[in-house]
């Protein structure tokens, strides 16, 4: 079990590392509307998931979903936090952030919430008041590609940030007890560490702009991928059931950029 759990670890990071790296790449070269939407794709939910299921059956992972979508509400209310405190600078944004999601996920986990539908509606309301406050309460528009001098060194900063958060989400999950590990299984490791490269390199205006579209493609995309295989593993096998999520959540991605694209200012 143990041995399971470091290469979970192991690949929580190198998906961490090469997730991140490729959304702001993607962001720097064309534009946030692209960065934002390749952030919010399934990443290392897709590995949770998988172990869940490979060290405590299909059933089990399955009903670990239970959560998901309205966790991933939260996560969304986070980028808002960050994206609505970024003027006041980068570590301000993170601590505001940071802060109202920890109360909010405890709020969550401690509430005993185990109601699919429940969770469903919560995750609905979630996206709707976040697409409205991003696009109707905030004046923030979508930018262009931005000139950044890659080197080695700053690549290399970027997939060991994405990962090593990630990476350490997951080590202090295991590590706390059931209670806080039950919180920092749902953070968002991604996002944060997407949206902090996205300052550092293009400052505030393009980090809300990365947040902006983010905040659209992984409240969706995320929990879709949560709800296909909370049935598919049920009605399939772990390679099969994790091939059609991640299929399905492609096509979910295309139909969001298109959203974002006509949507989105």
């Amino acid at each position: 079990m143990e041995t399971v759990f470091w290469i979970k670890l192991c690949l929580g990071f190198l998906a961490g590392s090469v997730w991140v790296t490729l959304s702001t790449l993607a962001s720097e070269k064309y534009g946030s509307k692209i960065g934002g939407l390749i952030g919010g794709y399934p990443s290392t939910v897709v590995i949770a998931l998988l172990f869940i299921g490979l060290t405590q059956g299909r059933s089990f992972a399955a009903e670990t979903t239970t959560i998901m979508p309205v966790a991933q509400g939260l996560n969304g209310l986070f980028v808002i936090v960050f994206m609505l405190l970024a003027k006041r600078g980068l570590f301000q944004a993170l601590a505001g952030g940071l802060l109202a999601w920890f109360a909010l996920a405890l709020c969550l986990v401690t509430s005993g919430l185990n109601n699919w539908f429940v969770s469903i509606i919560g995750w609905i309301l979630c996206v709707c008041i976040c697409f409205i406050i991003v696009e109707k309460k905030m004046t923030i528009t979508s930018c262009e590609k931005i000139d950044v001098q890659y080197t080695p060194t700053r690549i290399i900063w970027r997939a060991l940030l994405g990962g090593s958060v990630i990476a350490a989400a997951v080590l202090l999950s295991k590590l706390t007890g059931p209670l806080y590990g039950g919180v920092l299984s749902i953070f968002p490791a991604v996002f944060l560490s997407t949206l902090t490269i996205a300052y550092s390199s293009g400052g505030t205006r393009f980090a809300r702009a990365m947040g902006k579209s983010m905040v659209v493609s992984g409240m969706i995309n995320v929990a879709l991928y949560a709800i296909l295989v909370r049935y598919l593993y049920v009605w399939t096998n772990l390679p099969i059931g994790t091939g059609i999520a991640l299929i399905v959540s492609c096509g979910s991605v295309y139909l969001t950029y298109l959203f974002i694209r006509a949507r989105l200012s």
